[in-house]
């Protein structure tokens, strides 16, 4: 799609392979509604699995090849051959994650005049060595294109990460006390009880939590959306199954399962908790602007290749925190990801200051800008829009 001279309005073609889980379509959905809402882009979204797209945005349906959904053309995407010369090239064309668009698409991005914008959005990574790839263009091996490589990241030489303009008025407009009745089904608890949101991997160390919250001083108030983590939980409390709407008490531990949590309502349930355990990259950074202690669930690798990512990440979030707290942060958030033993005693006894620390962070992230405008302006530039 050629953009006309005056034209108000950049076309983009989004492509998302969904390698497992929710992250990458997760990722993307969140990124393209902004770029259409608030930057006004025309933009086109190419998923191979529209089935897991759809438990994010109920709106989607799964048998359609192309449909439309708050404001953004989403396209059911055929490997290898799909999107290819019968479709016009946008002026921003956005690989996600390394997913390999189709060669007839390339080939019609080298006859379009001018040549597209072409970005290949990488995961978010903490690491320091990513500040000296942002944005670095990488020329085609044989085409006469170029890639740029764009970083999500924490640091102020990375492309931040994704925040709505309106994120923090909704955050501030959020009625607890409503949401604990329409979700949950009982009243909001009150502030002797610890809420804790629970959405993760399957961890060999919940058992181990689950036993410190039960037989805790403290009352402790488990929130679990339905996951892959459903079936531990049931196996605790000696269930057959964990699903929505279940319940279920333990000494000091109370569960409440919920329904999968569609995308728009995720924020929600991270402003209802006390601290929110997250898992891979769309609810890592969801948690974050929730301006609540978090613990992360990374996505796990072979040969423990995550653990760098996971320290990289602690070492810029625990920089401000006093060495006591820092370290239980540490062992907490390793124990959680396959080193060690969980101690919740000693990591919640810190939670004033992890607390402090939460809204501190949130305004170090919201300086270096958000990721889908930092993208745009960097498409633009490239573009010449």
């Amino acid at each position: 799609m050629t953009t006309l001279p005056g034209a108000r309005e950049p076309a983009c073609d989004i492509f998302c392979a969904v390698v497992d889980n929710f992250g990458d379509i997760g990722v993307c959905w969140r990124l393209v509604r902004q770029l259409r809402a608030e930057h006004g882009w025309r933009v086109r979204l190419f998923v191979d699995d529209l089935t897991v797209f759809q438990a994010l945005c109920p709106d989607v349906d799964a048998t359609l090849a192309r449909q439309e959904a708050a404001g953004v053309v989403i396209e059911h995407w055929h490997a290898p051959d799909h999107a290819g010369e019968t479709l016009e090239i946008a002026d921003v064309v956005i690989e996600a994650f390394a997913c390999e668009i189709p060669h007839t698409y390339i080939t019609a991005m080298v006859r379009r005049e001018p040549k597209p914008a072409w970005i290949n959005l990488e995961y978010l990574s903490s690491e320091d060595w990513v500040a000296n790839f942002h944005m670095r263009p990488s020329p085609h091996p044989r085409y006469p294109l170029a890639k740029s490589f764009f970083f999500p990241g924490f640091g102020a030489r990375t492309g931040g990460v994704i925040k709505e303009r309106d994120l923090d008025a909704r955050r501030l407009q959020f009625d607890a006390a409503q949401w604990w009745r329409e979700r949950v089904g009982i009243e909001k608890p009150d502030r002797a009880k610890t809420v804790v949101s629970l959405f993760a991997y399957e961890n060999p160390a919940v058992d181990a939590l689950f036993a410190q919250w039960r037989d805790g001083a403290s009352p402790v108030v488990l929130l679990v959306p339905e996951g892959r983590i459903s079936g531990a939980v049931a196996r605790f409390f000696g269930m057959q199954k964990f699903a929505a709407g279940s319940k279920a008490q333990a000494g000091a531990l109370e569960a409440h399962a919920l329904g999968f949590v569609e995308q728009p309502r995720f924020d929600e349930l991270l402003w209802a908790a006390d601290i929110n355990f997250v898992r891979g990259e769309d609810s890592f950074v969801r948690a974050q602007w929730a301006i609540k202690p978090f613990v992360w669930h990374i996505y796990p690798q072979a040969d423990d290749a995550h653990l760098p990512k996971l320290d990289a990440a602690l070492d810029h979030y625990t920089r401000a925190l006093t060495p006591p707290a820092r370290d239980a942060m540490h062992r907490f958030w390793h124990a959680w990801n396959g080193a060690g033993m969980p101690d919740w005693a000693e990591f919640w006894s810190h939670r004033p200051e992890l607390e402090a620390r939460a809204a501190q962070w949130a305004g170090e992230l919201a300086a270096i800008g958000d990721l889908a405008g930092n993208l745009a302006a960097h498409a633009e530039a490239r573009a010449s829009l």
